[in-house]
């Protein structure tokens, strides 16, 4: 199991047209993952006192 946290970035990893490093390096890693083919992986969003953000979990399969 692989866990990554702060990668929904209050949204902002849904604009492609970002020039934010972190938003970027978000993306990539979505890529990655989404382009290994062993790993099976979602992203929730979660809310609280630190606005709205979320953590990556990916499953090797």
């Amino acid at each position: 199991m692989i866990v990554i946290d702060n990668v929904v970035r209050e949204g902002d990893v849904l604009d492609a047209a970002s020039v934010d490093p972190r938003v970027q390096g978000t993306r990539a890693l979505f890529n990655a993952i989404a382009a290994e083919p062993r790993l099976s992986a979602t992203a929730i969003q979660t809310v609280g006192t630190k606005k709205w953000d979320g953590f990556l979990l990916a499953i090797v399969d």
